[in-house]
């Protein structure tokens, strides 16, 4: 696998889940902006050249100010308006030639350097490679009046991650097929619009928990989890 390009960390999102006016990405977590720990993580890969942060339009400089000290960080570049957009916005950073590009949530805190590798890895002979997890638990389809319409068999359902991994002509290409089909924006996730364009996209386990940051407690659990983390090393 050669060495990759770009990764995009995706700091935009605006938190309102959280409950705060503060981005989400800058929320302190474990003695950093949560923002940092991606970051951290993907500068200490050594197959990442290249590293650029989406950060909420018109917040870059913030952004770079709460990333000020780190390194590894190639470029701050404004978002968009939506997920898929800030991802083409962040891909613009990127070089002109070809290769591969990591898309991470800056939300996903505990992305460790061993889980860039193995997604990368899992490139190999597919057009994309995401990090993602088996359901374990019992799935129930709504009907009406909240009443289960049927149980969904969960075998080999999987619940997405990030990071995602693709060639960068891969990516760039569904980005701009779903947008002249005018359904870019409904995307939740780079594997999709690859999916969608007819790619190949491999699932690649994620060992540890890669849990992402919605709500306060999901903030409080992946303090408890870094801490530890950071305890034994």
């Amino acid at each position: 696998m050669p060495a990759v390009a770009t990764a995009v960390v995706l700091a935009g999102g605006a938190g309102v889940r959280m409950g705060t006016d503060v981005p989400k990405a800058l929320l302190p977590l474990a003695g950093r902006p949560m923002l940092a720990w991606s970051v951290v993580a993907m500068a200490a890969a050594p197959e990442v050249t290249r590293l650029v942060v989406v950060a909420p339009a018109g917040l870059e400089a913030d952004v770079a100010r709460a990333l000020d000290g780190l390194a590894g960080v190639s470029a701050v570049v404004g978002g968009g308006s939506s997920r898929p957009r800030s991802v083409r916005a962040g891909l613009a950073a990127a070089p002109e030639e070809d290769g591969p590009v990591l898309v991470h949530d800056a939300a996903r805190p505990l992305l460790t350097p061993a889980l860039v590798a193995a997604v990368l890895a899992g490139l190999e002979g597919a057009d994309g490679a995401i990090a993602a997890a088996p359901l374990a638990d019992t799935l129930k389809r709504a009907g009406e009046d909240g009443a289960i319409a049927c149980t969904v068999d969960r075998e080999g359902l999987w619940r997405a991650e990030t990071p995602q991994a693709f060639l960068l002509s891969t990516l760039r290409d569904a980005i701009a097929r779903a947008d002249a089909a005018g359904v870019l924006d409904l995307a939740t996730d780079c594997a999709s619009l690859v999916e969608a364009a007819g790619g190949r996209v491999r699932l690649v386990p994620s060992a540890e928990p890669n849990l992402k940051v919605t709500t306060p407690l999901d903030l409080a659990v992946a303090e408890v989890l870094l801490t530890a983390r950071e305890a034994l090393r």
